[in-house]
């Protein structure tokens, strides 16, 4: 099946554990905090792990794959374009478009 979608060098499937934090930018802990995941044109509400100016992380068992486009549906902040960096037992990692403010 051909994708319109390129695998960048950056988002690499992770097989292993991090040794250490190499994120450059504070994330934010979300708790419990649920939102709207659009993938292929369907929503599904996901739980937000955590969040940062550049991306998010939360907890999806669906399919998906790196290099997918996705959106984040926050109640604060309204719907954030982003792209699938990574998945890993049950959460995935998304980049957003542009920074938040």
């Amino acid at each position: 099946m051909s994708s319109r979608f390129q695998l960048q060098g950056e988002m690499i499937p992770r097989t292993v554990k991090r040794m250490f934090d190499q994120r450059g930018e504070q994330r934010l802990d979300a708790g419990t905090h649920s939102v709207a995941l659009s993938l292929r044109g369907r929503n599904h509400l996901v739980q937000l792990i955590n969040l940062s100016r550049s991306g998010a992380m939360v907890r999806f068992a669906g399919d998906a794959h790196i290099g997918e486009t996705v959106s984040l549906q926050l109640l604060d902040r309204g719907t954030i374009a982003g792209q699938v960096r990574w998945l890993r037992d049950g959460r995935m990692g998304v980049s957003f478009v542009r920074p938040l403010d």
